[in-house]
């Protein structure tokens, strides 16, 4: 997996147990997921349709840096599949982990279309 984000806990990030507040690790993968898609598959036009099971290990507390990873799970018609991994940047543990989260690309109408992608793609590897 690869870890292209970090974060640090910030005071505005605790729960009143002076934990990260599960919310905003959700929201800070929930925006991962749709930058990682958007260039993946080319397109601004990406949605969130589905996580499934969070599943929390651990907690992180102010100051700590939680990094991102994202991984492709699937490629399909319209959609992708990704899994996600949090972890405390300093120890290496896993805060949380969801295993599917799917993103569906659109067309100017905003409908599911097709995006013709089959495999991950670096950008590095566009620009050749």
């Amino acid at each position: 997996m690869r870890f292209h984000t970090r974060k640090w806990v910030k005071p505005e990030d605790l729960n009143p147990n002076g934990t990260l507040f599960g919310g905003r690790l959700l929201a800070w993968i929930d925006e991962e997921a749709a930058l990682y898609t958007l260039i993946q598959l080319e397109n601004k036009g990406i949605v969130t349709k589905f996580m499934s099971e969070i599943n929390f290990k651990s907690s992180a507390k102010q100051g700590d840096i939680v990094e991102l990873g994202i991984e492709v799970v699937n490629f399909g018609k319209t959609s992708l599949t990704l899994k996600c991994e949090a972890r405390n940047k300093m120890t290496r543990e896993t805060i949380l982990t969801v295993d599917n989260i799917i993103m569906v690309n659109l067309g100017e109408d905003g409908k599911p279309t097709p995006h013709g992608k089959t495999e991950i793609e670096y950008v590095k590897d566009r620009l050749s």
